[in-house]
């Protein structure tokens, strides 16, 4: 359905100025004082709980006393070589759920050390030099094929060139990035940085990048297999869950991932047209992410309603304290049961929900609320599984990526046993690519 043609979605709801405004970086960087000051209050752990729970294991006491002793860029370089997306990472990785809530401040003080801010401080200092720490092995002669220019894919290729291997990325978008570049809120990485932190990446040498083709669409895996010595997926969910409610395929009734796509690409937010009254469907980041940008565009009403209690949302407290500051309302232990409108939408009816041992049912009672918009943000879905095994909906992966087939890893989002982080990705990227290694240079135990 075409929302433009709904007449309660319209671009312009807000000037130039006060769209500027409202996209400004979520998290200014630290100067050099602020820096120092922050890095202060480390206790540079012997434990270190904090490098205990991130994905990636960084060295966090190393690189924030590294920042402490005034070598930001040999930090940045601790940092890089377990994250190779350690600039992103701190931009968008839920660091109050990870290495900042096990921060012995935090457990101490309630306040922890702002570890994703020094990060982002070491990162973008090393980063503003143009130079890339990294250089690569003597060639292999090995070439292996990456598909999926998202976190996962763009760490497994790094890693892997980095090791004297040749690599075609292959990704279907024009550009490299995933998630990082379509999928996350415009005010959590401005100045077009996933773009800058792919071209510093491709500085590595090695990786030719491939756009407009997808695994099913222009890429067979038979065909990779044949020209490559290996092969890993880390094609992500492409696929949105359906929304099961009556009147879902009206006018107005759209896809958050969209949403959130058309906008990173937008060129003139301005042009971007948004609902006066909206209602998101879920209760992830991706929720969060459409919600929040859908106000800041010029909404007057934004709604999350999400089917569970608070305590079951993917999103992180961070993030729901965050839509609640900018004016959206959350609403919980709702389930979509109508959508209502001759056309487009215009009023969305909402059954509250209850849990009984972990099953959630619908109690009857329904309340309606106003509506011109509707974004589907309730899960994605594998598009293509390759001929592969399955797990839960995902690529079945055991060890550093391994798949059911031979030659053939698979890391990220659209792999079994993670968790749908950036940060995750990219160590489950790295991780596989270790892996190809050894086993193509005979190394592999």
């Amino acid at each position: 359905m075409n929302s433009h043609l709904t007449p309660g979605i319209v671009s312009g709801r807000l000037s130039a100025d006060d769209i500027a405004r409202n996209f400004e970086d979520l998290h200014p960087p630290y100067d050099a004082h602020e820096a120092a000051v922050a890095a202060d209050r480390c206790y540079f752990c012997h434990d270190a709980p904090c490098t205990v729970a991130c994905p990636t294991s960084i060295d966090i006491p190393l690189f924030i006393r590294q920042i402490a002793t005034g070598q930001p860029e040999a930090s940045a370089v601790t940092i890089l070589e377990q994250n190779i997306l350690g600039g992103m990472c701190a931009r968008v990785c839920p660091t109050e759920n990870l290495c900042e809530e096990a921060c012995v401040r935090e457990t101490a003080e309630g306040k922890p050390v702002e570890i994703g801010r020094l990060q982002r401080y070491a990162t973008d200092a090393l980063m503003a030099k143009g130079v890339h720490p990294f250089t690569r092995a003597a060639d292999t002669g090995k070439a292996v094929a990456v598909v999926g220019a998202g976190p996962a894919g763009l760490s497994c290729a790094h890693r892997l060139a980095m090791k004297g291997h040749t690599v075609d990325l292959y990704d279907a978008r024009p550009k490299a990035g995933g998630l990082n570049e379509y999928g996350i809120a415009a005010y959590k990485a401005v100045d077009n940085f996933a773009q800058a932190e792919v071209d510093w990446l491709m500085q590595i040498g090695g990786i030719t990048l491939h756009s407009g083709m997808a695994l099913g669409d222009g890429l067979s895996l038979d065909a990779l297999l044949a020209s490559h010595d290996a092969v890993f997926l880390g094609v992500g969910l492409g696929g949105v869950n359906a929304l099961s409610a009556e009147g879902a395929d009206k006018a107005g009734v759209l896809d958050a991932v969209d949403f959130i796509r058309d906008l990173r690409q937008a060129s003139d937010l301005t042009t971007l047209p948004v609902g006066r009254n909206v209602v998101v469907i879920g209760g992830g980041m991706t929720a969060v992410d459409a919600a929040v940008q859908a106000k800041l565009l010029g909404a007057d009403n934004v709604t999350i309603a999400y089917r569970r209690g608070r305590d079951r949302m993917a999103a992180s407290r961070f993030e729901q304290d965050l839509a609640a500051s900018k004016g959206v309302r959350l609403l919980f232990n709702v389930q979509p049961v109508t959508i209502h409108g001759n056309g487009s939408a215009v009023e969305i009816e909402l059954e509250i929900t209850s849990e009984d041992g972990g099953s959630l049912k619908g109690t009857g009672e329904t309340l309606r609320l106003p509506v011109d918009q509707v974004f589907r943000a309730i899960g994605q879905s594998l598009t293509t599984d390759a001929g592969l095994k399955i797990e839960g909906g995902k690529i079945a992966v055991t060890g550093a990526g391994a798949t059911s087939m031979a030659k053939v890893w698979a890391g990220g989002d659209c792999a079994s046993g993670g968790d749908d982080l950036t940060v995750t990705a990219v160590a489950e990227g790295r991780d596989a690519a270790e892996d190809i290694h050894a086993t193509l240079m005979g190394q592999a135990g």
